[in-house]
C-alpha cells in the first residue's frame, strides 16, 4: 500500500468511528429524554392518586368530625334534660324554690 492509500483508510476509519460516535449518543440522548418522560408522567399519575386518596380522606373525616358535632350537641340537649330533672327532684325532697 502506498502513503495516499493508507490516507484514504485512516480517512475512513475516522468517519466511521465518529459516525458510529454521533449515532450511539443520539440513541443514548433519546433514549434518557424517553425514561424521563415515562418518569416525569408516572409521577403525575401519582400526584393525582395522591389528591385523589387525600381529598376522600377529607370527606370522611368532615362526615366523622360532624357525627362527632351531632353527639355533642345531643348530649348538650341531654345535659339540659338533666339539669331539669335534677332542679325537680330537688325542689320535691327540700321543698326549695327553683333558682332563676
Amino acid at each position: 500500500m502506498n502513503e495516499p492509500q493508507v490516507w484514504v483508510l485512516i480517512g475512513v476509519f475516522t468517519t466511521i468511528m465518529l459516525g458510529g460516535m454521533t449515532l450511539m449518543t443520539t440513541l443514548i440522548n433519546r433514549a434518557t429524554a424517553e425514561a424521563i418522560n415515562g418518569v416525569r408522567d408516572e409521577i403525575g399519575g401519582l400526584r393525582g392518586e395522591i389528591g385523589g386518596e387525600i381529598g376522600g380522606l377529607r370527606g370522611e373525616m368532615n362526615a366523622r368530625f360532624e357525627a362527632v358535632h351531632v353527639r355533642f350537641d345531643s348530649l348538650e340537649k341531654r345535659d339540659d334534660q338533666l339539669d331539669g330533672d335534677v332542679a325537680a327532684l330537688t325542689r320535691h325532697l327540700w321543698g326549695r324554690p327553683e333558682a332563676g
